[in-house]
């Protein structure tokens, strides 16, 4: 079973990744697979460059600088999601080629990207916003006014809630978001066909 997880930054899609690693299943992250990627493959680096000149510096993607950029420009967001979309998505497909019993594909952009046909269900993660900035202010050391403006360049909430086919809301504490986690998963994997 391929499960896809999505929904916005800081509403806490790891703790769902982490119940589903304790379940035996392989996590595919996508942040994690495109900052590799970024290490790894001079193309993709190269044609992020080429878009946004002055992001990249001896080989490294200045990530600060880019965020300033596509954080504030719907359309240049959208440029540097089709320079790495393709990318990523070509790394997925190549991992899920091993056939794991129990997979999680962990995109915030699981649909725009395509990588939603991958799954046999997708699963949005959903908090209040005021919590996100909060956790995100914390874990990723930014101001405020800088994680407001990465969660406000994301799809809404409702954008989750329609395009995907099951909603797991994180309103509680954090043992209450794992332990409903953990419910819902394990009977996923029990109802799987």
């Amino acid at each position: 079973m391929i499960i896809g997880i999505t929904g916005g930054t800081g509403c806490g899609k790891t703790t769902a990744l982490e119940v589903i690693a304790q379940l035996g299943g392989m996590i595919l992250d996508c942040d994690a697979i495109y900052h590799d990627l970024l290490k790894a493959n001079r193309d993709l680096l190269g044609q992020i460059a080429a878009r946004f000149p002055g992001t990249v510096a001896e080989g490294q993607l200045l990530r600060k600088k880019l965020g300033q950029v596509v954080f504030s420009d719907p359309q240049a967001l959208s440029d540097l999601n089709g320079i790495t979309h393709r990318f990523v998505c070509q790394a997925v497909e190549e991992a899920l080629k091993t056939k794991p019993p129990l997979a999680a594909i962990d995109a915030i952009a699981l649909v725009e990207s395509g990588l939603s046909r991958l799954c046999d269900v997708t699963v949005a993660v959903t908090a209040p916003v005021d919590v996100r900035v909060a956790r995100l202010m914390v874990r990723d050391r930014i101001p405020e006014s800088y994680a407001r403006a990465r969660i406000a360049a994301q799809p809404s909430e409702d954008f989750f809630r329609t395009h995907c086919d099951y909603v797991l809301e994180n309103n509680g504490t954090a043992q209450e978001f794992r332990e409903k986690c953990l419910a819902f998963f394990s009977g996923l994997v029990i109802m799987k066909p």
